[in-house]
């Protein structure tokens, strides 16, 4: 046989090769770029995804959008025609559909031309939208808007800035940072940080591993869990659960409303205001339990546990770990 000539073997055929390289043009790798501006009036709803890719969100004129997407096609033994005819079909005719002020950025009904296609955006749309983006897997950074916003992730990040309204964020795999809401905030990570900056509304957040951060500028509630990592909210002013499988909780603020503090295995420390008056029922199951608040006593009062009130009384304190110390100053 000609030393030229190989066999290889992907899936369910055999290839010949000549030289070091398949000769098919379906598995060689292509690129390209479209760019399309579309003119808007009034408030822009937004809905953008992509199976793999990135999505940049900028803010810029009140009157147009302008979407910038990057084709990649990647490497397929079972998908008819090149990579690089399948790339040029699609920034011919990207999935753009526009109706108004109701943009649609990645829908697509033909699986065959997509398969193994990333798209990644980067689109500037005015200060004044609603937006929803999804994203299989790659990075998401979203720029200041009027929101609100609805942002999802299969793995990757997610970066917002400033918004004027609610934000929802989920992602299966890494990070969700929010710059500022004005509304609330709700979060999910199934492994990855919850960080929020700052949030006027109400905060409901949760990560199956990862540490969540929260520091709130309203007077709302706010409901905080997760399975293994830290948690620290700072402000709070309103209703609060915290909730840590294992790692510490850190609470600073002024219960306005019952307080509910959980975690299975780690320290529970909270920084109230001088003034604070609040009922107490703190214990642990392994560690100490102490508060530099004066505490008349209504139940038990030893070193796992203390029962009483401060200041008169007030919101009711339930404070818990398994295996940790209660510091409360």
């Amino acid at each position: 046989m000609n030393a030229r000539r190989l066999l290889c073997v992907a899936g369910l055929g055999v290839i010949l090769l000549s030289g070091n390289s398949c000769m098919l043009d379906a598995q060689t790798r292509a690129e390209g770029t479209f760019d399309r501006m579309l003119v808007v009036n009034g408030p822009v709803d937004l809905d953008i995804r992509t199976g793999s890719g990135t999505i940049q969100i900028r803010t810029g004129a009140s009157d147009s959008i302008h979407v910038i997407g990057h084709v990649r096609a990647g490497m397929s033994w079972f998908v008819e025609g090149s990579a690089e005819d399948r790339v040029k079909q699609i920034v011919a005719a990207p999935p753009i559909e526009q109706s108004g002020a109701s943009v649609r950025i990645g829908r697509t009904t033909d699986e065959v031309l997509f398969r193994n296609i990333s798209i990644s955006y980067d689109v500037t749309v005015p200060v004044d939208t609603r937006l929803r983006s999804r994203s299989g897997s790659g990075a998401q950074t979203i720029g200041s808007l009027r929101g609100p916003v609805d942002a999802g992730a299969g793995s990757g990040s997610i970066r917002i800035g400033q918004v004027g309204g609610d934000v929802q964020a989920s992602i299966g795999s890494g990070d969700i940072e929010l710059e500022r809401a004005d509304g609330s905030f709700n979060a999910s990570a199934g492994s990855g940080w919850v960080t929020a900056k700052a949030v006027g509304g109400a905060v409901k957040a949760r990560a199956g591993s990862g540490h969540i951060d929260v520091t709130q500028t309203g007077q709302a509630d706010v409901e905080v869990m997760t399975g293994s990592g830290s948690i620290a909210v700072t402000g709070a002013r309103g209703g609060l659960d915290a909730r840590a499988g294992s790692g510490d909780i850190a609470i600073d603020g002024q219960p306005a409303q019952n307080w509910n503090l959980k975690a299975g295995s780690g320290d529970i420390t909270m920084r109230l205001t001088e003034n604070a008056a609040f009922d107490l029922d703190a214990r642990t199951g392994s560690g100490v339990v102490e508060t530099s608040h004066p505490l008349t006593a209504t139940g038990v009062v030893s070193r796992s546990r203390l029962q009483g009130t401060v200041r008169g009384g007030g919101p009711k304190l339930n404070v818990a770990t398994a295996s940790g110390s209660i510091r409360i100053r």
